[in-house]
């Protein structure tokens, strides 16, 4: 019997994304595996049915994943939807590993082979894999959307018959690939944009985006392409020059996020209310607590006359590209092992064995573990 690929609606409030757009079900179809999908499951990312030329549909999500044998998802599956699943499946999306240890005892019980793509090695054969990167792009595109459209002040530069109006002064905290999409985004509407990361290694990416690094002394280089935490020292000597940056700015974006850890707070109550009248923050770390002190996840706050954006999952505001992003990731993690029509995962291989969150009924990733326990 060939593969069994099965999708269905993501049910997560506010989810529209999807895992398998029409471009590679035809791939996956070509690779041999059956595809099935509940029907519908990609009309909230703009895709109809009948785009998809290749993919049987089921009435709802137990027809859906009947007998699968892999299973694709955005969001992490909720315990009825585990609980549907057939036993000894394989499981990829992104999972958020470390938020819930209820969630990884109900894959385990079911003996569910789980990958979690936000645990992807960060190398350069992975690259074309890495969801977190694509969905960060779309999450700084917004970003920089939502500071346009906020913004009291226009972005760019305009010469009028009423005089000049000077650029909108706009910063960026963190140039991972959501910052640095951020930046040029800014850049693209006008800006005057400064940024800022503790990574060394950013100075250069910003500046070859026409923004102007902000240097605050401190480097915090860590491991496997992320930075590490700085010291309290490191910090205080952040915050004194970030402090005059964050005060001279129309716009603060912030996207600095450390994986499975609640967000850095950068910006705190005393810098917010240094900043200018009507200034405004959009924090996209507030799904891991925010990088501002004040920042309410989902909420827009006023602080000391200072706008707080908080918003949410904002790859979902533009699914359609997020979601063939997306699916590009998932195709390109799992085509290696598809050999006509049969899922052949070589388990020594570096991506998969630094991927692999449970197997066999037990968790296997060694950080989760040490996180959550053995679940």
């Amino acid at each position: 019997m060939p593969l069994t690929l099965a999708l269905a609606r993501e049910r997560a409030e506010g989810e529209c994304r999807t895992a398998l757009v029409p471009e590679t079900a035809k791939k996956f179809s070509a690779l041999g595996a059956r595809l099935r999908m509940e029907q519908s499951a990609g009309a909230q990312s703009h895709f109809l049915d009948t785009d998809y030329a290749e993919v049987d549909f089921a009435p709802g999500l137990p027809e859906a994943y009947a007998s699968a044998d892999l299973i694709l998802r955005v969001t992490p599956p909720s315990l009825d939807e585990v609980a549907a699943m057939p036993e000894g499946a394989v499981l990829i999306g992104l999972l958020k590993p470390f938020e819930s240890r209820e969630r990884l005892a109900a894959l385990n019980a079911r003996k569910i082979t789980a990958f979690a793509l936000e645990l992807l090695p960060r190398i350069s054969r992975a690259q074309s894999m890495d969801a977190l990167s694509s969905q960060g792009a779309c999450s700084g595109y917004q970003c920089g959307l939502i500071a346009a459209a906020r913004c009291t002040k226009f972005f760019p530069m305009l010469t009028t018959a009423a005089g000049t109006i000077r650029p909108a002064r706009v910063l960026v905290i963190g140039a991972g690939v959501a910052g640095l999409q951020a930046i040029a985004t800014c850049k693209r509407l006008g800006a005057m944009v400064e940024a800022y990361d503790v990574r060394a290694a950013a100075k250069e990416q910003i500046e070859s985006l026409g923004a102007k690094f902000v240097d605050t002394g401190v480097s915090a280089d860590g491991s496997g392409g992320y930075a590490r935490e700085l010291t309290a020292e490191e910090k205080a000597a952040q915050a004194e020059r970030l402090t005059k940056a964050i005060a001279a700015a129309d716009v603060v974006i912030s996207t600095a996020a450390i994986p499975g850890k609640r967000a850095p707070v950068i910006i705190t109550r005393d810098m917010v209310g240094r900043m200018k009248y009507g200034a405004i923050i959009v924090d996209m770390a507030a799904e891991s607590g925010g990088n501002c002190e004040l920042t309410q996840p989902g909420e827009h706050v006023i602080a000391n006359d200072v706008n707080i954006h908080g918003p949410l999952n904002l790859p979902s505001r533009m699914p359609t590209h997020a979601s063939e992003l997306y699916a590009k990731n998932l195709y390109n993690f799992l085509s290696p092992w598809i050999k006509d029509g049969e899922l052949r995962i070589d388990w020594d291989d570096e991506v998969v064995a630094g991927t692999v969150l449970c197997r066999d009924g037990a968790t296997v990733h060694t950080a989760v573990r040490q996180i959550l326990g053995d679940a």
